[in-house]
């Protein structure tokens, strides 16, 4: 994709709407071939992929979160590496660590930098909560800044990279809850349920067959960070970005937009990344629907994927038993479409 958007006619425009169309629609298809249902969330990690954010899956084990993130990899020629965090892993086990080495002809030693798993493109960290908060912070600088430092030593990572990490629920025994820095560093937190009765027959027949279903790679590096710049290049018409403010500072507690929902049950609201997300996202929704421009139903579509992992609840939400996604849809609701600011039409 040489050429420039902002050069673009319209008929270039929609041809190229079509096209990136053609290739998610493509992506979605292969992954389908093995992970069975669960549409809206492959559609999910899709995304990610096209804005270059991480992704969080959480469910009880079982659901194929990891199998989900394995067959996305094998569409993409990209390195993927694979981190089963457990209670006893340690830091050094994801960076990489300084190795002694030996010269065989001189004798001298010196220290080596010897990679870890985190110099992937394609990184599952699989049951990121099994492990200790210690560890789960060796990720933090690699998902926000695409670089990992070790002894002082800074080292880029090949792009495009994504961390696309599953987790069990908190409830669970032997989980350890992420911290709320390293939750705002994933684009979405999609939750993964139970399949539905044709589904859950349909994977008995791939499962217990004598055919295992196998995908093929369908896009490369290059063409994604290509089309991951076309996304940024969509368009968001202020009202609609005005309404993305809007959504978030409606999670900030006893703030201008805020409901009475959010005055009463959250005790953090979203950070800027919140909005960041709702407004990549967004673009990647719109330009899946054909449209070149971001709709204000695009963004409600995905503000519960956006915003559940950002906001801390107090404790008469867990009392009332009130999860994040109520409040969001509440919040949705309360924020009306038409803008505040002047000069900002609708």
């Amino acid at each position: 994709m040489a050429m420039n958007e902002n050069a673009m006619t319209p008929d270039d425009v929609k041809a190229k709407c079509a096209e990136f169309r053609s290739v998610f629609e493509g992506l979605r298809n292969e992954i389908g071939q093995v992970m069975v249902g669960h549409r809206d969330i492959i559609d999910g990690v899709l995304i990610g992929l096209f804005t270059g954010g991480n992704i969080l899956l959480e469910g009880v084990p079982g659901l194929g979160k990891t199998l989900l993130i394995r067959t996305l990899a094998q569409t993409l020629s990209l390195e993927f590496s694979r981190i089963q965090f457990t209670p006893d892993l340690m830091p050094a086990d994801i960076v990489g660590t300084n190795i002694v080495t030996e010269d065989p002809h001189t004798g001298r030693r010196q220290f080596e930098f010897q990679k870890g798993p985190i110099f992937a493109q394609v990184v599952l960290a699989d049951e990121i909560n099994r492990a200790t908060p210690k560890t789960q912070s060796a990720l933090l600088e690699a998902m926000q800044e695409k670089t990992v430092t070790v002894s002082g030593e800074h080292y880029k990572l090949e792009q495009p990279f994504f961390v696309m990490a599953t987790q069990n629920p908190i409830e669970q025994e032997g989980t350890y809850p992420l911290p709320e820095a390293q939750m705002d560093r994933f684009l979405f937190k999609i939750v993964v349920g139970y399949s539905q009765l044709e589904d859950l027959m349909t994977i008995l027949d791939r499962t217990t067959g004598g055919v295992t279903p196998t995908v093929r790679p369908l896009i490369d590096g290059k063409k994604i960070l290509e089309w991951q710049q076309f996304v940024r290049n969509a368009i968001v018409a202020p009202h609609v970005k005005e309404y993305v403010a809007r959504l978030v500072l409606a999670t900030h507690p006893e703030g201008r937009f805020a409901p009475g929902i959010t005055n009463r049950y959250i005790r953090v609201g979203a950070s800027p990344r919140g909005a960041q997300a709702l407004m990549l996202a967004g673009k990647v929704k719109a330009l899946t629907d054909g449209r070149y421009h971001v709709s204000y139903k695009d963004i409600a579509e995905i503000a519960r994927a956006a915003l559940r992992h950002r906001l801390v609840l107090n404790f008469e939400a867990e009392a009332d038993r009130i999860d994040p996604d109520m409040i969001v849809d509440e919040i949705v609701k309360a924020t009306p479409h038409e803008p505040v600011l002047a000069g900002v039409k609708g």
